[in-house]
């Protein structure tokens, strides 16, 4: 690593990183825009407080919380459980009074001695595990970007020219650019893609935001016992997301005093939760595609995301920058996460040679069993299980950790006493 995790940054390096991990957080965020409800201009205000709730949870993390260089942003099992809760008629007061009852859930699993509890349970190859998982389960929502459902025969060829050529240029530009010059390689991905699709493709009309006291907040709370237990399901596979996105990055840079920087990271995600849902948005949660950002740049400096953070939060404040940002074209964000996810996956197979964590069959199997079982979970036709726990099983990221869990500490649990 060229920066370690507490190193401070020169000026001009900090403000290249920080572009490239405001880049990543605003495809992270944007993604997850589509849930909002409303007309235009509603969604608009909804993507402002989303944006803010991130960049303010990102920099608590940062300085406060974790202290790792991981990225915050919506909790795609809430994405999930929104809209099969809007799919059941269920009303928007009620969904998001589930989601800050959830947040209070998980601050309070944080006293005690839970957290210790479940550290101990993430082994080097549970930890491997969790870093191929989030490149497999993000799959299909990199396929939705590339080839949006709605889009038209041309851009689904642009889409795939771009990801057969965008990758490989990105990769060549990885090898062959040194220093700080790696930092560029995806800033420039995106201006390029983006001005290239708007060159063939026609730019969105731009929309005023509606911003109202009435739509600052909820308008109530309201108790929906079969909605908070479905919520309740989301929230377990949220905890499982953010500590496993925590404990493998930690992993990966040998941080110290883990177990601090664990309960104080998911007490954080617990507490932004409450926030986003009195504020009507979707929760936080820690993303496990920084190891790829670390590993393809040399840059593991915590620093370097305070400048993501305090653009995400300035984004906020601004609806025009919002909506260029929303502008972005989706396949362009789609490729970008397509290379990262490859680089995270060399982050993943370097950490299984360093650990030697594979010296038998039994070994091979408990990484590569929970990762086909995450595959089936994820593409698994809805309607299969009961409403209450679709969420939870239609999670390929939680039912591959949960899957690896068990492989490790329960079925080849003696191969090691």
């Amino acid at each position: 690593m060229k920066y370690n995790l507490n190193d401070r940054l020169p000026i001009p390096q900090l403000a290249l990183y920080g572009i490239q991990w405001f880049i990543l957080s605003v495809a992270v965020v944007i993604t997850s825009v589509f849930v909002a409800q409303g007309t235009d201009a509603e969604k608009l205000f909804y993507a402002q407080k989303l944006f803010g709730v991130m960049g303010i949870t990102g920099l608590i993390q940062i300085l406060w919380g974790h202290r790792l260089p991981l990225v915050v942003g919506p909790a795609a099992v809430l994405l999930v459980g929104v809209l099969s809760s809007l799919g059941a008629g269920a009303g928007s007061n009620a969904i998001y009074t589930s989601i800050a009852l959830g947040g209070v859930l998980v601050a309070l699993l944080t006293f005690g001695n839970v957290m210790s509890m479940v550290q101990r349970l993430f082994t080097p190859r549970i930890i491997i595990v969790i870093l191929m998982l989030i490149a497999f389960t993000l799959t299909p929502v990199i396929k939705g970007l590339v080839f949006p459902a709605n889009a038209s025969h041309a851009e689904h060829s642009f889409g795939l020219v771009f990801a057969l050529v965008g990758c490989v240029a990105m990769v060549i530009m990885n090898r062959c650019l040194k220093g700080v010059a790696k930092s560029l390689v995806i800033p420039i991905a995106l201006l390029l893609g983006s001005v290239l699709y708007y060159t063939l493709f026609p730019m969105p009309e731009y929309v005023e935001s509606d911003i109202s006291a009435k739509g600052m907040i909820i308008g109530h709370a309201e108790f929906d016992a079969s909605l908070i237990i479905a919520f309740v399901i989301c929230y377990i596979a949220l905890l499982i997301n953010d500590i496993g996105s925590i404990e493998s990055l930690g992993a990966m840079l040998g941080a110290e005093d883990m177990p601090r920087r664990l309960k104080r990271g998911v007490r954080i995600t617990g507490a932004m939760n409450i926030v986003a849902g009195a504020l009507g948005v979707l929760g936080p949660v820690n993303y496990s595609m920084s190891p790829g950002v670390v590993a393809s740049t040399g840059c593991a400096s915590r620093y370097a995301l305070l400048p993501a953070t305090i653009l995400l939060m300035l984004c906020a404040l601004s609806p025009q920058l919002i909506w260029v940002l929303t502008a972005i074209p989706s396949p362009v964000i789609g490729v970008i996460l397509l290379f990262l996810m490859g680089t995270q996956f060399a982050a993943s197979f370097e950490m299984l040679h360093s650990t030697a964590s594979v010296k038998s069959f039994s070994d091979g199997m408990t990484i590569g069993l929970p990762l086909m079982l995450a595959m089936l979970f994820q593409l698994m036709p809805r309607g299969i299980v009961p409403a209450i726990i679709e969420p939870l099983v239609c999670n390929g990221f939680a039912m591959g950790v949960i899957s690896v869990i068990i492989m490790e500490h329960v079925i080849n649990r003696e191969r090691r006493n």
